[in-house]
């Protein structure tokens, strides 16, 4: 069975399975060329199955001879040939996996590069200083990404070497971490697509960039995208160069302006969506390199929906634009209306994602992850993000970069995963431990607040009221004309009436303002939702708590939710006082010693939910597994109810804790996994994090100690 196929071979299969055969990149180089007949550069392709097969036990047999019969055929499509001195022909070696992994794996330009050959490109481009760029560049990349401290001269060597990084980055612990946050399989396998190179860094009459057929932060039907002269592709996405908006390719080059909209336009219409492409001008001659369906934020994909399905010629139906944008209808995205008390922004840079976030500042990505553990809410803050920050941008609230453009790895990943984010704030200078921002100075751990849809910074959290983006109103209202049900987060969660008669047998008093004080102490922000989980009253009420609570000024709104002020926290901590006097001090110390080894199983039971072995995340594609798993905390939880009524019969308001557990339990076993472990529900492991934090703050303790110490 073949191994390595040309861009045009005809597979005789649908688009989505010839993705899963080759990658997406190649499976959409082939539609571009082939079906639409756009200008592409010639390529071959190795299969997904040959990349499993490597992982598996090594270079496969036969594999050599078909690069090479694949590399005569591209020969003869270009006009040169592989490793010739006198005019050789120069390759990319790029990854592409069946599922979107935008600069998760490794890309090599300029391959087939040495002191002969880079000789030849000097004369037959007439152009020493060009051909030098192009080999320095092949020599850093090939050394970073093989792994090798000399480069192999012959372009053959060269070659398998970049095919075996490129499987072996499928592995990566930025793909791997990628995958996990995006639910997509680690069987898959990546494809190998070498390309004829073209040049975008051949002068001023050169260039290359990255576009979006609609806006992928708003959803505006325009392009949308950075472009740079005499660069390369890599310059672009790196985020670690000034790129220029699309538009300036109208007063550059208005020719080719008009071919790259005509082609941007053909191939929304051919995909019924937004498109996100890769091209490259090379003597003011038009290639397209890649297309991709392009990642955009939830707000963006609600307002492409209406629009796309509103265009009788577009043929995008209503049935099928609510299908598209199901999941963020299920949570559906907000904006922030009628900010206030922001005071003047300390910087400003590119809107890149949309939403406002708050948190503390962290500057290094294991730093993120180390805060987000400890149930902070984090602004990741790099001078550029790369793949190898992928972890750390999981996990955090908002990001911000100092450097980079709307196609800059930082804003393409943030857009994917409905971040807000601003990038290429340049007055922003980011040091080990502290960012600089003209005269003021922000340590690691202060709060700040990005906009990502002004591209505004702050200082502190700044105050507002979040409403839903219109487009969902009429999406909710197509997908009941059509009898399409479309479950909301929140309209239909477990509710105390599901919980165990042993967690509700202490019973509470009536809810008022110092239970909402106590719930805010425990998470930091919430909202009236989040009040009402915590204190087990409506959402009206705890609406109206909150109200109470900021006209007395002991709760301030803070990136659409609500904190306590300095006031607020004093009370907070005098209410938590009260209730250790009343449980007994000694009581609080042995009622957290005793949690303590309740504790440690439950963060088993999470992390075999999350982890099927080390290195091996859980797709919960096994039933049995998560099976045993659910069956583990049902088990745990019955323990944890009978720790629980002794606590709860001292101190009443402690048994809302087991409703909650209770709950989320019961939601996870009918078949939610979201209520295991999920921080956009009152999942178990969120409550639990909460009993936690009161335990400690009862306790007389505080988190930082109990983590130093071992203890949480």
């Amino acid at each position: 069975m073949p191994q390595v196929f040309a861009y045009d071979h005809d597979h005789g299969l649908s688009l989505d399975e010839l993705t899963l055969k080759i990658g997406g990149k190649a499976a959409n180089i082939a539609t571009m060329a082939v079906e639409l007949g756009l200008p592409v550069p010639p390529a071959f392709t190795v299969g997904t199955a040959t990349c499993n097969a490597y992982l598996a036990g090594g270079w496969p047999a036969g594999l050599e001879d078909e690069l090479r019969a694949q590399m005569a055929r591209l020969e003869e499509k270009v006009g040169r040939r592989f490793g010739d001195a006198a005019d050789p022909l120069l390759v990319s070696v790029r990854s592409g996996a069946p599922r979107s992994m935008p600069g998760m794996m490794d890309t090599i330009l300029n391959l087939g590069l040495n002191d002969d050959t880079e000789a030849g490109l000097a004369a037959t481009s007439g152009d020493a200083a060009f051909a030098a760029d192009c080999h320095d560049r092949f020599v850093r990349v090939y050394r970073e990404i093989v792994g090798v401290t000399i480069v192999p001269a012959d372009p053959w060597d060269q070659l398998r070497g970049a095919v075996e990084a490129v499987f072996l980055s499928w592995n990566s612990d930025r793909a791997r971490a990628y995958r996990a946050k995006e639910g997509i399989p680690d069987d898959l396998g990546t494809g190998v697509t070498v390309q004829a190179m073209v040049f975008g860094n051949r002068g001023e009459d050169s260039g290359t960039g990255v576009l979006f057929t609609r806006n992928p932060a708003t959803g505006e039907n325009e392009l949308y995208g950075d472009v740079m002269f005499n660069a390369q592709g890599e310059d672009v996405v790196a985020g670690t160069h000034v790129t220029e908006p699309i538009g300036c390719l109208r007063e550059r080059m208005p020719e080719v302006a008009g071919e790259l909209r005509r082609y941007a336009t053909t191939l929304e219409r051919h995909y019924r969506d937004c498109c996100d492409i890769e091209f490259t001008i090379e003597r003011r001659r038009l290639w397209m390199l890649q297309v991709r369906v392009g990642k955009r934020t939830p707000q963006a994909a609600l307002r492409m929906a209406v629009e796309m399905a509103g265009d009788p010629t577009f043929g995008l139906t209503r049935a099928q634009a609510v299908e598209r944008v199901r999941s963020a209808l299920a949570n559906p995205p907000t904006t922030l209306k009628g900010r206030s008390d922001a005071g003047p922004a300390l910087a400003s840079g590119l809107p890149a994602s949309p939403g406002v976030a708050c948190g503390e500042v962290q500057l290094t990505p294991e730093d993120a992850v180390t805060a987000a553990d400890g149930g902070a809410r984090v602004i990741l803050v790099r001078r550029e993000t790369s793949p190898d920050d992928v972890h750390g941008m999981s996990r955090a609230a908002g990001v911000l970069t100092t450097t980079g453009g709307f196609a800059s790895h930082a804003a393409v990943v943030a857009r994917g995963w409905g971040i807000p984010a601003v990038v290429g704030a340049s007055t922003v200078d980011v040091g080990s431990d502290t960012v600089t921002i003209g005269d003021t100075v922000i340590r690691r751990g202060d709060t700040i607040t990005i906009d990502g849809a002004t591209g505004e910074v702050f200082k502190g959290a700044i105050a507002g009221v979040e409403a839903v983006v219109p487009e969902v109103s009429t999406l909710l209202g197509w997908a009941r004309e059509l009898g399409i049900h479309v479950e909301q987060e929140g309209a239909g969660a477990p509710g105390a009436q599901g919980a165990p008669a042993a967690a509700v047998a202490g019973g509470r008093a009536p809810v008022d303002a110092h239970d909402a004080i106590r719930a805010l102490v425990v998470k930091g922000y919430a909202g009236p939702d989040g009040i009402a989980s915590a204190t087990g009253c409506a959402a009206e009420d705890a609406s109206s708590l909150i109200e109470q609570l900021v006209a007395d000024g002991l709760v301030e709104a803070g990136a659409g939710s609500f904190r306590l002020t300095a006031g607020g926290r004093t009370a907070g901590i005098a209410r938590l006082a009260e209730d250790t006097a009343s449980w007994g001090p000694a009581n609080a110390v042995a009622a957290l010693d005793a949690f303590l080894a309740l504790d440690h199983r439950m963060k088993t039971v999470v992390t075999s939910w999350q982890m099927r072995s080390e290195g091996v995340f859980n797709d919960h594609t096994d039933p049995v597994y998560d099976s045993a798993v659910l069956a583990s905390l049902r088990e745990l939880h019955v323990e944890v109810e009978r720790w629980l009524a002794s606590p709860a019969a001292a101190l009443p308001r402690l048994a809302r804790y087991g409703v909650r557990l209770g709950a989320a339990v019961a939601a996870a076993v009918a078949g939610n996994g979201k209520y295991v472990a999920s921080p956009r529900v009152d999942s178990y492991h969120g409550v639990w994090f909460e009993l936690h934090e009161d335990l400690i703050l009862l306790a007389g303790r505080n988190r930082a100690d109990e983590v130093a110490a071992g203890r949480a």
